[in-house]
């Protein structure tokens, strides 16, 4: 799917570069840039640790509460087959369960949490996703629309873009040191949070 926050034609004018580049190059960085600013803003998103199937129920355990009701449709992703995909929740649980499952000499806690829905497949005993699965319902703000975010977008594009071709070699200008190396370092989302601020995933915010 392309890029909606910074869309190739737009970083082409940004850049100045106009049919120099292949579609595909300069759609990699403007998905690239995209990716980065979705990771930490708001979404209505919950992270499943274990999974289960059973008589082609499947269900999906959380470690904390969620908002999900039954009815509800989700997106759900990085859980494997046959649990990913566009499903309606059919059942929730947030009932105590503080039993214990040994799953491959790995001890997996029940969690107290999960969602239930229709998936073919064999059956598969609780055993933990490692990394977590997303299941993402629907969120109410189309980020693709809110300036902050697209100019930010914008930005860290520009970043990958120049990093992909400029050396990254160090030097000293007259003005002192310039840390070219670090383009791509931790202070790439640092200039572009004042942005994105009123739109960060409180639950990603420490401290």
């Amino acid at each position: 799917m392309a890029a909606t926050f910074c869309t190739q034609a737009e970083l082409r004018t940004v850049l100045g570069i106009g049919s120099l580049y292949s579609d595909s190059v300069v759609e990699e960085v403007c998905q690239a840039a995209e990716n980065i600013i979705k990771g930490q803003l708001w979404y209505n998103n919950y992270y499943a640790a274990a999974r289960s199937l059973n008589s082609n129920v499947a269900t999906l355990y959380f470690q904390e509460p969620h908002g999900m009701y039954v009815g509800q449709s989700v997106t759900i992703t990085n859980a494997g087959s046959p649990f990913n995909g566009t499903k309606t929740i059919t059942e929730i649980n947030g009932a105590l369960q503080v039993s214990a499952l040994n799953y491959q000499n790995y001890s997996l806690t029940a969690y107290n949490y999960s969602i239930s829905y229709a998936a073919t497949g064999a059956d598969q005993v609780k055993n933990p996703i490692r990394p977590t699965a997303t299941v993402a319902a629907a969120t109410n703000v189309d980020y693709a629309t809110v300036p902050e975010v697209r100019e930010a977008t914008t930005l860290i594009a520009v970043d990958i873009w120049q990093s992909r071709q400029l050396s990254n070699a160090g030097g000293v200008s007259p003005d002192g040191f310039t840390p070219s190396p670090y383009r791509m370092g931790n202070t790439l989302l640092a200039r572009v949070r004042g942005l994105i601020a009123n739109y960060l995933n409180p639950n990603g915010l420490v401290g």
